[in-house]
């Protein structure tokens, strides 16, 4: 299978090494561009902070860019997860106790207030300038204080590549996959102006969530699937025979 892969483009890379390994062909076409803040050193104070939070590998990456000249003891601080490709980045950062709620933000809500006493000190979140989900409220109503850094920021494409649009054409793509509902709603956009609407009924759309196959609804696939929990592994399940 030929799948199209618009994740940005370092999750993209280890995404399609996953694919890859599974036999199929990927096309890589990051729908956008992931821009560490040059203010973000400036935004991470951790006093008084018990636990970080992650939402994405992308924060990850901002805040260990931003993290460099900090105090070796900090990479003590436990960690929470998102998924396991976040928690897989904290860990390669150097952090030494790292969970993962293998879910979305509701599942990483649930995962801090089962494991983390809220009068032991805050949380911080390391954000994107664009955030899904409520951490925030469903966090302080349980009692924590939070924190949240602006530490990137994602600049959407302006048009899908010529070698996109031509696979698209020659009907070479399979199989496309979707990870957040801001990726599928831009695509819709790309996909629009690049004219690509009736090519698109030869692929199948892939979908981390319900909330990024609602993003779809406008669009003519050939089929669109949705992973049964918000993984990548769920993601790669779908894309099996």
């Amino acid at each position: 299978m030929r799948v199209l892969v618009t994740r940005p483009r370092p999750d993209a890379e280890r995404f399609a090494e996953v694919l890859a390994e599974r036999g199929h062909e990927v096309l890589i076409e990051p729908l956008f561009e992931v821009v560490n803040l040059e203010e973000a050193a400036g935004q991470i104070d951790l006093t008084g902070i018990q636990a970080l939070l992650f939402t994405s590998a992308n924060g990850v990456r901002a805040f260990c860019a931003a993290f460099a000249p900090r105090k070796p003891k900090d990479l003590e601080l436990r960690v929470f997860a998102v998924g396991d490709a976040s928690a897989r980045t904290a860990v390669q950062c150097g952090f030494t106790s790292v969970e993962s709620a293998e879910g979305d933000v509701t599942d990483l809500v649930a995962l801090v207030r089962r494991q983390v006493d809220p009068t032991q000190g805050g949380l911080f979140h390391a954000a994107g300038s664009k955030v899904a989900g409520d951490l925030k409220g469903g966090l302080e109503a349980a009692g924590f204080a939070f924190r949240r850094a602006v530490l990137y920021e994602t600049r959407a494409l302006e048009a899908l590549s010529e070698e996109t649009q031509a696979a698209f054409k020659d009907g070479e793509i399979d199989a496309v996959t979707f990870f957040s509902p801001r990726t599928a709603k831009s695509f819709v956009r790309l996909a629009g102006a690049a004219g690509l609407g009736d090519y698109l009924e030869a692929a199948i759309a892939v979908c981390l969530s319900a909330a990024v196959r609602d993003e779809m609804a406008s669009l003519r696939w050939k089929a669109v699937a949705v992973a049964a929990r918000p993984t990548q592994a769920e993601v790669v399940a779908l894309l099996e025979p």
